[in-house]
């Protein structure tokens, strides 16, 4: 397969993730979120890769604080929302719902997902299968509703669970086992749940990255998927909060 995904760990108090996307046909590379520049150089710089493209999801820091950065260095094309230039102001190419653009002869599709922020947006490559979606969806979890409502960040989530079940699902933090032992107060007779956490628990013990995630899973295991209205959703969101 010409593209691969590559997880750079930050290593950081908020367990970020930095993904990077290589066309391996072109070394040509995207990076998701950089949260610093210098992982993300060395990276490259130890493959061999091109950066051509930045992606962010949204303005907070942790996930845009390496693009200035990256940008001094070479003219790189920044995505990012157009709710969010007023946060962001160094996006070159401002995305809105349903928009779409091009990495080589990838085609990505945008989907706008309000709620922990009033202008997240995430990037699904069809082709692929693959979901890059920032602080909106987590393994097991979700963002907290910081900005929007709790009816967006819902309404948000319904758009993602509509994706194929098999997207593999790119988050931006390892925050799996802590969601993990959340959801299990809230569905303590899920048995694919039950097993889940058990491989979680495994592999954090042996430090790994429990990501990519899949939607298929998640509507098996993520109360904030299962959730079957708004008043449902919020109650979980504000329990979780509290947890």
């Amino acid at each position: 397969m010409t593209y691969k995904v590559h997880c750079i760990d930050v290593k950081n108090q908020l367990q970020n993730y930095i993904w990077i996307l290589e066309d391996s046909s072109t070394k040509e590379a995207v990076v998701v979120d950089p949260t610093e520049a210098q992982l993300v150089q060395d990276f490259c710089q130890t493959r061999n890769l091109i950066l051509s493209q930045i992606w962010l999801t949204h303005w907070h820091k942790d996930h845009i604080g390496g693009v200035p950065e990256l940008i001094t260095e070479r003219n790189i094309p920044v995505y990012g929302p157009r709710e969010e230039l007023s946060h962001i102001p160094f996006i070159s190419h401002p995305l809105q719902h349903e928009n779409h653009f091009k990495f080589n002869h990838l085609k990505v599709d945008i989907l706008a997902v309000p709620g922990h922020t009033l202008g997240h947006i995430v990037y699904f490559i069809d082709e692929l299968d693959i979901l890059f979606c920032g602080d909106t969806l987590f393994a097991m979890g979700c963002g907290r509703v910081f900005e929007g409502t709790y009816a967006q960040m819902y309404h948000s989530l319904n758009r993602l669970a509509a994706l194929p079940p098999r997207t593999q699902v790119y988050c931006t933090h390892e925050y799996t086992l802590s969601n993990a032992e959340f959801a299990l107060t809230v569905e303590p007779d899920n048995l694919a749940l039950h097993s889940r956490v058990e491989q979680v628990r495994k592999m954090r013990d042996s430090h790994q990255c429990t990501l990519p995630t899949t939607i298929a899973l998640e509507l098996e295991t993520n109360p904030f998927l299962r959730a079957e209205s708004e008043e449902e959703f919020s109650r979980i969101r504000i329990l979780k909060d509290n947890f």
